[in-house]
């Protein structure tokens, strides 16, 4: 099979960021975001031009945003991070209305030629209703225990 094309890798990327199932958000070494996609707005309700040069802060619920922003600065200054790129991570968000979203995602550590840290980029989904279901299940199985 001949290898795609750069015009058939340019449609497959543009395909694939400019979906609206799936977040991805893009940041600079100081966490602003350089970019955000259709699925950013559907998840988060921020627009674009809302997010874009924005910190990551606008998503982040405030008591999260101290562990946040040690692993964030540690890992722009180490280019290590603790979670390697196939992990899956979960994690609560914040809405533009202020209401809670519960999220799973991956990120990627992005770095120049030289291998300096220039930022990150992450695929999120949003899973409030599978984290709903299960806790209630959870509630559920408490309460025949007890009972």
């Amino acid at each position: 099979m001949p290898a795609p094309s750069p015009i058939d890798m340019m449609k497959l990327a543009e395909a694939v960021l400019s979906t609206a199932a799936d977040a991805i958000i893009a940041t600079d070494r100081d966490g602003t975001i350089t970019f955000w996609n259709p699925g950013a707005t559907r998840i988060f309700g921020f627009t674009r031009a809302e997010a874009m040069g924005q910190s990551l802060d606008i998503i982040i619920p405030e008591n999260l945003r101290k562990r946040h922003w040690d692993g964030y600065n540690n890992t722009m200054a180490t280019g290590q991070s603790r979670y390697g790129e196939a992990d899956l991570l979960a994690v609560p968000g914040l809405r533009k209305d202020g209401s809670r979203v519960s999220v799973e995602f991956t990120i990627v550590l992005l770095k120049d030629a030289s291998g300096a840290m220039t930022g990150t980029a992450a695929i999120l989904r949003d899973v409030t209703k599978q984290f709903e279901e299960l806790r209630a299940l959870r509630r559920q199985l408490a309460e025949a225990r007890r009972g």
